[in-house]
């Protein structure tokens, strides 16, 4: 896995200095690929300044109009959460229709019964925050999540593993807990935790998550110093392409951030702050 890996981060690192990609400033964005969905990235680098975008043929017609709230999963993962807090999250995701709750597993049963009949959904958080946990213990709390209820699963990658190069452990690791998911037909997002990577690193967990079939990569936990931005977006959705999708979370607490993200090429939002983020009001500066 490693030698197959290696050659596909060259290879996205060749298309970087292609035309593949349309820079502004830092950020390197690879179009062809996001043009299909990404209708509000195409207009925001063209306001960037971009004169040309590629695409094949048949491309930008028909395109989905989907609100901003239902891109959102309203979250509360903080040590002190009560099962008070939990209610009001549930009511809060009804009446604004995000795409879910994302709480930590011991309220998944919680939330199930508070959201039962409605279209938001139930996702919970599998080795947060560090992803150290065995590939077992992982499993086995994805499979009683499950059982409780979830319908989407937030897994975390073990970073350390990623590091030295142990590929197969990862995939493994990630794997084992999309099967979890599958079982139950949940979707499974992997928290590659982009804060501690380098980009090449970011490049090689994106990689090793599609080929495990998870169904979206995600940028943070929120507990690692470091939150999702654009660049990492971008580079992200270039890698696993339109068959995978990348949740941003992680520091986005105004509208103005959500949308930055959506445009650079994210399908799901976390958020702690998604009410104001709707309202457009300016969110907290502390959680999730």
């Amino acid at each position: 896995m490693s030698t197959t890996i290696d050659k596909i981060v060259s290879q996205v690192f060749t298309e970087k200095a292609l035309h593949d990609f349309y820079c502004v400033g830092n950020t390197c964005v690879g179009w062809e690929r996001n043009v299909v969905d990404q209708p509000a990235a195409v207009k925001n680098i063209i306001d960037h300044g971009a004169d040309r975008i590629s695409a094949g043929i048949g491309v930008g017609s028909d395109l989905p109009d989907t609100s901003l709230a239902r891109k959102i999963d309203h979250t509360l993962l903080k040590p002190d959460v009560t099962p008070d807090d939990i209610i009001q999250l549930c009511k809060e995701a009804k009446e604004y229709e995000f795409a879910s709750v994302c709480i930590n597993p011991c309220f998944v049963s919680l939330c199930a019964d508070e959201l039962h009949g409605t279209p938001v959904k139930v996702c919970t958080v599998i080795g947060f925050p560090l992803g150290s946990n065995t590939t077992k213990v992982k499993r086995d709390e994805a499979e009683e999540a499950l059982a409780n209820g979830a319908q989407e699963i937030d897994m975390v990658i073990n970073v350390g593993m990623l590091k030295q190069g142990n590929y197969d452990y990862v995939f493994n690791d990630i794997n084992q807990v999309v099967l979890a998911a599958k079982k139950y037909k949940a979707i499974c997002k992997v928290i590659i935790e982009t804060a501690l990577l380098t980009d090449e690193e970011k490049i090689k967990a994106c990689i090793i998550s599609k080929n495990a079939k998870a169904d979206f990569v995600k940028t943070s936990t929120g507990f690692s110093g470091g939150g999702a931005t654009v660049g990492d977006i971008a580079l992200m959705k270039y890698v696993v392409g339109s068959t995978v999708g990348v949740k941003a979370s992680g520091g986005i607490r105004t509208r103005e951030d959500a949308e930055a993200m959506v445009a650079y090429g994210a399908d799901r939002i976390g958020a702690s702050a998604s009410v104001k983020i709707v309202k457009g009001e300016s969110g907290s500066k502390d959680g999730y």
